[in-house]
């Protein structure tokens, strides 16, 4: 079975028919659905995402997040020493727009193998980790 990893920005596209990166996103929710990937995040990259949608798109979008998106997807809860690896890591790097969720992304994905994401983020990329094919 194919293993996907979903990041804030996959889940927000979907939500919001004007981002740009929306086509993209729900071709590729569509295909998880259709394939029966297993699509996993972190509920860190929930956190964020609940915090966005809230802010940008308001309630009824935040339900949708929670009622029919977040169920298709395996949430991996961060623990204490994957948090601070991904602390150090954001601190060794010392990049302005690089979060803190999005180490903790990185680092569970190196774990579990990961190379394909539902995301539009220049630090996704920068990491080789590209859309699934």
């Amino acid at each position: 079975m194919k293993t996907v990893f979903v990041d804030t920005s996959g889940f927000y596209a979907v939500l919001d028919a004007d981002d740009p990166f929306h086509p993209a996103a729900r071709s590729a929710f569509e295909r998880a659905e259709r394939e029966q990937w297993q699509l996993v995040t972190t509920n860190y990259v929930v956190h964020e995402t609940w915090a966005l949608v809230q802010h940008r798109l308001g309630w009824d979008a935040v339900e949708d997040f929670l009622d029919a998106m977040l169920p298709l997807c395996r949430v991996e809860f961060v623990n204490e020493a994957w948090d601070a690896l991904a602390a150090q890591h954001c601190r060794e790097v010392r990049r302005r727009k690089l979060s803190l969720t999005d180490c903790v992304s990185f680092e569970m994905m190196r774990r579990l193998g990961l190379s394909e994401a539902i995301a539009q983020d220049e630090h996704f990329a920068e990491k080789g980790i590209v859309l699934p094919a």
